[in-house]
């Protein structure tokens, strides 16, 4: 259990090795507290939202969206990155909007998640949206993607399937099953 007691590794050097459009690479030379000195490279990442959004109780909204990294379709909840001094609400209410072209009366914090603490700091804030309404969709130029509607019971068995393999979709969709405003 994470305790405000907890040492955490001694940073001995930093050095920034990458700066892209959205992260950092850096390398930290750390004195861990078993006392061993290591490398280690880890990406900086300013966080980021996802949402799952209910159009009805019980049918989600999701997206079918390019990723170049995966060099193909891959079905998702809405999600996007926080802006710099956005909060994880505000990134969520955006990308709602600009990935869906909905918008939501109800917003339901669902859960904090760490996709990949072994070499990021990147932090997802989950949540679930609902009383959607139609709004202008504003897709960014890098950004392929189709919007669809389906039970979220349907959405479970994708993901036990092996159709749904992304975390944050995973995680969100989960916990959205046993949320008391999921219904259906």
């Amino acid at each position: 259990m994470d305790t405000k007691e907890e040492k955490a590794a001694a940073v001995n050097r930093r050095a920034l090795i990458y700066r892209g459009r959205v992260f950092r690479l850096v390398r930290e030379n750390v004195t861990l507290t078993n006392g061993a000195t290591a490398d280690l490279d880890y990406i900086e990442h300013p966080g980021a939202a996802a949402i799952v959004p209910l159009a009805s109780p019980g049918e989600v909204v999701l997206v079918r969206q390019y990723r170049h990294a995966l060099k193909r379709y891959i079905w998702e909840i809405p999600a996007g990155t926080l802006d710099p001094g956005e909060s994880g609400l505000a990134c969520a209410r955006r990308e709602l909007a600009e990935e869906t072209g909905y918008s939501a009366a109800r917003w339901h914090s669902l859960a904090e998640i760490t996709p990949v603490p072994g070499y990021s700091d990147e932090r997802v804030f989950l949540f679930l949206a609902t009383e959607l309404s139609p709004v202008q969709q504003g897709l960014d130029a890098d950004e392929v993607l189709e919007v669809h509607r389906l039970p979220l019971a349907k959405a479970i068995e994708r993901i036990a399937r092996g159709e749904i393999q992304d975390a944050k979709s995973i995680c969100g969709l989960l916990l959205a099953a046993t949320h008391p405003s999921a219904g259906g």
